[in-house]
């Protein structure tokens, strides 16, 4: 076999097209190998509008794309590009290569590999591995995954869980959709308002998907999410995540702290210790929680209401767990700390959502999983230019989406 069809092999390249020459050369102080692509004299190709099967050759037009390397070299396909005129409708047309997708300057191995790379590592970090600006390889990115999800096929979601992300320093956010029975991102999009609910309805929709037949949605105490759910998905139960009402309870235990620290000096530097279970402590947190309950301190009592509430998330009867949630909400109130009786009241206003964690057991641990690998892949990138970066980032990685590149 000469060098010329063991190149063709090696890249799988078919009739009509076929390699016409294969060299080395010298561009910038670096050697590039240049492998020339061409097409035999009367060739015909189906049509890109009409798919007219057989069209002659209109006129053609030099193109190169990036392929991977050979050994250390950068490598490069130019070919000659025909377009045609429709034997249909007469438009003319650019030919499809079978090697790229349209309008890019890559191969579609070449891409296959940026985007296996970027599953392990920052797109900076890829860019100059590839020796490509990093502009270029996000350009792949955007496209590959609005191609993916372009065929995502919604009709079977039953389940959706919402929540918010940091896509950069200060108010700013990403909120995020995620199909709970199959743990994938669904859609994303800027902002925490309850338009985020009106776009990815739409989008819902144009993947085939029913808002009406969305049985449950999980999410924080947010009123605008509230709101958003009740206007676009009608039939749907709330319910609200278990996580956000721990926070909830646990940011009135830290100002009941804050409060009193101000007269007790042994409460200073404890912040964490409120936050935390018992048996999550370090020995030297337990020693401190000790002490200080021997004090018989307002932020202990706060202390073991949010431990009692914790414990509303574990029982297993739903009808005991409401009579149990009476009696704390009746403890709450009654405690004479401010933070707490507010924490309590707002409980009271998502009474049924709450409630309904027993007999849905849904929440946003996913979610919050998501967001730990979400904004890991963030720091590890020292953030993103744009938004619109971050969103494909987050798609890349919780999306579960099927780029059809070649292995």
């Amino acid at each position: 076999m000469d060098t010329l069809k063991l190149f063709q092999a090696a890249l799988g390249i078919e009739e009509p097209w076929f390699i016409k020459e294969v060299e080395f050369k010298h561009v910038n102080g670096q050697q590039e190998l240049h492998i020339q692509i061409d097409f035999h004299k009367g060739a015909m190709f189906p049509s890109s509008c009409c798919e007219h099967p057989e069209c002659k050759a209109y006129d053609t037009e030099e193109r190169s794309w990036r392929h991977l390397n050979f050994f250390q070299h950068k490598t490069y396909l130019i070919a000659r590009v025909p377009r045609v005129q429709c034997g249909d409708c007469g438009k003319v047309r650019t030919v499809a290569v079978p090697w790229a997708e349209k309008d890019s300057r890559f191969t579609l191995l070449f891409e296959a590999y940026v985007m296996f790379l970027v599953k392990e590592m920052p797109v900076n970090a890829v860019a100059r591995l590839v020796d490509e600006h990093d502009t270029r390889i996000w350009r792949v990115l955007h496209r590959h995954v609005e191609k993916a999800r372009a065929k995502a096929d919604y009709s079977n979601v039953t389940q959706l869980g919402l929540d918010e992300t940091a896509s950069k320093r200060g108010h700013n956010y990403i909120t995020l959709f995620m199909d709970l029975n199959r743990r994938k991102l669904l859609f994303a999009t800027e902002g925490k308002d309850a338009s985020v609910l009106g776009a990815f309805t739409a989008d819902f929709v144009a993947h085939g998907g029913d808002p009406g037949g969305i049985s449950d949605v999980t999410c924080d105490l947010s009123p605008a999410f509230i709101s958003g759910v009740r206007q676009h998905m009608p039939a749907a139960e709330i319910v609200f995540d278990r996580f956000h009402v721990m926070q909830l309870v646990s940011k009135a235990v830290d100002e009941v702290r804050r409060e009193e620290a101000k007269t007790n000096q042994a409460l200073r530097k404890t912040r964490y210790i409120w936050l935390k279970n018992p048996d999550n402590l370090t020995a030297k947190q337990r020693e401190t929680l000790l002490a200080i309950s021997k004090m018989h301190t307002k932020t202990g009592k706060a202390y073991q209401l949010r431990l009692s509430l914790s414990d509303f998330f574990e029982m297993s009867e739903s009808s005991a767990a409401t009579k149990y949630l009476q009696d704390w909400y009746f403890w709450a109130t009654h405690s004479k700390l401010e933070p707490m009786i507010k924490a309590a009241k707002t409980i009271k206003q998502h009474w049924d959502g709450i409630l309904a964690w027993h007999h849905k057991r849904i929440s946003n641990a996913i979610l919050e999983g998501t967001n730990s690998l979400i904004q890991a892949a963030r720091a590890k990138a020292r953030g993103y230019r744009t938004t619109r970066n971050f969103i494909t980032m987050a798609y890349m990685i919780a999306g579960k989406l099927e780029f059809g590149l070649p292995t």
